[in-house]
C-alpha cells in the first residue's frame, strides 16, 4: 500500500515536471513569435497548460518580487519538485515503511 502511494506520487511529480517544461518552452515560442496563438490547436494547448500550472505558480508569485517580464516561478516550482522527488519521497518512504 505504501509503495503504491510513493510510486503514484513519483509519477505525479514527474508528470508535473514535464507539464511545466512544455509550458515554459511554449511560452518562449509564443513570446518570440515562433508560434502564433491564432491557431486554435496552439491556443487550446496553451490555455490547458496555463490552467494546469497557474495554481502551482500563484503562491510562488505572491511571495517572489516582481521582476517585470522575467517570471521565475516555474523554476522555483521545478526546484520544489526536485526536492520532493528526492529527499521528500525518501522521507515519506521511511515514515510509511
Amino acid at each position: 500500500m505504501a509503495l503504491a502511494l510513493i510510486q503514484t506520487l513519483a509519477i505525479l511529480l514527474n508528470v508535473a515536471w514535464w507539464i511545466i517544461i512544455v509550458q515554459a518552452i511554449l511560452s518562449w515560442l509564443i513570446a518570440f513569435n515562433v508560434i502564433n496563438t491564432s491557431n486554435d490547436i496552439i491556443r487550446s494547448i496553451w490555455i490547458a497548460l496555463d490552467r494546469l500550472t497557474e495554481p502551482l505558480y500563484r503562491p510562488i508569485r505572491r511571495i517572489m518580487p516582481d521582476l517585470g517580464a522575467l517570471d521565475l516561478s516555474p523554476m522555483v516550482v521545478l526546484i520544489i519538485i526536485i526536492i520532493l522527488q528526492g529527499p521528500g519521497l525518501q522521507l515519506l518512504a521511511s515514515i510509511l515503511m
